[in-house]
């Protein structure tokens, strides 16, 4: 059995790269970013910000054993664009990265041979221009409990020195919580005792 790992290389924020070649302008964007439900709203956000582009071809690798991925070559020929993207998130090593590369055509065909160097040139000045950030692998949960026993669970994932990602105080409380995965153990053994207490394993990652 593989042993997962404990720590992942990813992009802090958003970066962009720019490539031009006889009047075609190629605009790389990275991104840290999750999930593919995630990757679909940026995608659709680039495409309405950049409606005048001719392409908007894209990769993204996911989790922690990087086994999550997609390139796409949006009408570009096949494996011109996408490929050389996804190429370059393997490079630098990275996963929970979408990248994508909007064309503004400029009048003149480059070939394949040029649109791959176009794609991947653009994607690489992306990642180049970004924050390459080490993250711990943690294991990350959410909580459901009752408010009566909110101050005692708070205190019990304080103690855990877990990260708090969203929390709602109301009748119903919610906690979205990530901790290392050495201390989950005690964690969990903690709030063994809350009869209120719902948890739910989001994933390890």
């Amino acid at each position: 059995m593989l042993k997962i790992p404990t720590t992942y290389k990813t992009l802090k924020g958003t970066s962009e790269g720019q490539y031009k070649e006889k009047g075609s302008k190629f605009i790389g964007i990275a991104i840290r970013c999750e999930d593919e439900e995630e990757a679909k709203h940026l995608l659709a956000q680039w495409k309405n910000e950049h409606h005048q582009a001719r392409h908007l071809c894209y990769a993204y690798r996911f989790g922690i054993k990087q086994d999550i991925y997609r390139a796409n070559d949006d009408g570009e020929p096949s494996n011109s664009a996408g490929a050389p993207i996804l190429g370059q998130i393997q490079s630098f090593d990275l996963t929970n990265v979408l990248i994508g590369v909007v064309r503004y055509y400029g009048g003149t065909k480059l070939g394949v041979g040029g649109l791959i160097n176009a794609y991947r040139t653009a994607a690489k000045e992306a990642i180049e221009n970004g924050k390459i950030i080490t993250e711990v692998v943690k294991d990350r949960f959410e909580l459901f409990f009752s408010y009566q026993d909110m101050a005692l669970i708070m205190d019990a994932v304080k103690e855990s020195d877990a990260s708090i990602n969203k929390q709602i105080f109301e009748n119903d409380c919610y906690l979205k919580i990530a901790i290392k995965i050495e201390s989950t153990e005690l964690l969990l053994s903690k709030l063994a005792s809350f009869d209120s207490l719902k948890i739910e394993k989001i994933g390890t990652f």
